[in-house]
């Protein structure tokens, strides 16, 4: 009898996936993965390290000479392959992601069609993958640049986005020739299961994709040490990431890091206020509000400020909070009972300094959301610059407003944090859009949209939200290499 996908993964104890077989980490630790509704087990991975890491290394290495030798058609083939296997499973990926995350059904079938975009399109965009002849100094000399597979890649993708993040990730990799060792958070670890079980039964290569999981310090340390590993591509923390750039110096490394971000949203008095106030409801509470490029802090002109607080918190209270698995939930959990001390803690020190609580503003205790890790959707206004909530990452579902007066003060504003991963801004003037998004210092903007992550569109931070991209050519090329070839005839 044929098991399903879900089957397969969910209630089970998962094995690695190491050289195109399915194997368990030598002293058989496991990780308990919880789904966050409920506060109950849904699974579990092997606790691997170092040990299992440098095995799947190997593997990588031992198969990247082939996979790096196949056309890009031949690559495109095998991705292809996995996307239709991708899409004919998404209500079996959605269900095991929701079991993990929290993050509603609707969401969650998103997501997994999203990583079956990112796939596809990468598949197709590996055949673009194109050189250069540069005019030379002399008649007797020919100037040829060519890019290549930078070698065997580790990616270590993050609890929020299971599905997307690893397809964002491994897609370009492997359209440019490289292979990879994928280590998913400790926290959604079964979606990664997943998909890597798809890539297999779709006849992905033998060590082309190596999925390990455990002890993020010790797979970590593996990456940063073994010569093997020519290239990290890490999405987390500004902190973890710092400590991967100084790990990365002793072999000068190549790294790719999307950090934290404070992304703004700026309503300006000439915005279309129906719009703006969807948008900003759509992005905050997407995932509940745990998104790496969501808004954080919303800048509102003085003019508009109290109708836009107002249409928002309507809005807002309408949301239906709820067990993700339930069809008409429209607001999961947060991600564990951590992260909800951290944000009743930023929300209760803002109220402490004056803050106002037009709607939420608290933990969710009684049923049924008493065994999970809820906070209900907040609006804040009276909300100051100097509060912790308006200077550090929330990752939750509250949104502060904050009024202003002019261009150049709000900008003042936002240009202060030293992160610079997205803003969203909405105006009708013409000279805005241009001048607004050439002066704030992120790596996105959006305009009058609040949405960005694409394919074929550069998603990527500056300052301390990291650097390097994913998505468009320049994703494929970050996991490429320039060589120039000097040719005397």
């Amino acid at each position: 009898m044929t098991t399903t996908l879900t089957e397969q993964i969910l209630e089970q104890t998962n094995p690695l996936y190491i050289g195109g077989e399915f194997v368990s980490a030598g002293d058989g630790q496991v990780i308990d993965v919880i789904n966050p509704a409920t506060g109950r087990w849904v699974g579990c991975v092997p606790k691997g390290g170092r040990k299992e890491a440098e095995q799947a290394i190997d593997a990588a290495h031992q198969a990247f000479p082939l996979w790096a030798g196949l056309t890009p058609q031949l690559r495109a083939d095998f991705m292809q392959a996995w996307a239709k296997k991708i899409r004919n499973n998404i209500e079996e990926i959605a269900y095991i992601l929701t079991a993990e995350q929290g993050k509603p059904l609707y969401e969650s079938r998103e997501e997994a069609e999203g990583a079956a975009q990112f796939i596809e399109w990468y598949a197709e965009e590996g055949k673009r993958l194109y050189g250069e002849t540069v005019p030379a100094s002399a008649t007797n000399k020919r100037i040829i640049v060519i890019r290549q597979p930078v070698g065997v890649t580790a990616l270590i993708t993050p609890w929020n986005y299971p599905a997307t993040m690893v397809a964002r990730k491994a897609a370009p990799a492997l359209a440019a020739g490289c292979t990879l060792v994928l280590k998913p958070a400790s926290q959604t670890p079964l979606t990664a299961v997943a998909l890597v079980r798809l890539a297999h039964e779709a006849g992905m290569p033998a060590g082309v994709i190596n999925l390990v999981t455990g002890t993020a310090s010790l797979i970590g340390q593996e990456f940063m040490a073994n010569p093997l590993i020519r290239k990290v591509s890490f999405t987390g923390s500004t902190e973890v990431g710092k400590e991967l750039i100084r790990a990365s110096a002793n072999q000068v490394k190549r790294l790719s890091l999307e950090l934290g971000g404070n992304a703004p949203f700026i309503v300006f008095p000439d915005a279309d206020l129906d719009a703006a106030v969807a948008a900003a409801v759509g992005n905050k509470f997407e995932n509940c509000g745990q998104m790496c490029n969501g808004i954080n802090v919303i800048y509102v002109h003085e003019k508009i400020a109290d109708e836009f607080s107002h249409r928002m918190s309507e809005s807002v209270a309408t949301l239906r909070v709820g067990h993700g698995i339930v069809e008409q939930t429209q607001l999961g959990p947060v991600i564990d009972q951590r992260s909800v001390d951290h944000i009743e803690s930023l929300v209760q020190a803002a109220v402490a300094q004056g803050a106002q609580v037009l709607v939420g503003g608290h933990r969710m205790k009684e049923s049924p959301y008493d065994q999970g890790s809820f906070f209900a959707p907040t609006v804040l206004v009276n909300v100051h610059d100097d509060m912790q909530l308006a200077q550090e990452e929330i990752f939750g579902p509250v949104a502060p407003i904050i009024p202003f007066q002019g261009e150049d003060e709000v900008l003042e504003k936002v240009n202060r944090t030293p992160y610079g991963l997205a803003a969203y801004l909405f105006t009708r003037d013409v000279r805005r859009v241009f001048e607004i998004s050439e002066r704030l210092q992120t790596g996105m903007v959006a305009v009058n949209s609040a949405s960005l992550s694409v394919p074929q569109a550069p998603f990527g931070g500056i300052k301390q939200s990291g650097y390097g991209r994913e998505g468009g050519h320049h994703g494929l090329e970050e996991f490429t290499n320039l060589k120039y070839i000097s040719l005397t005839l």
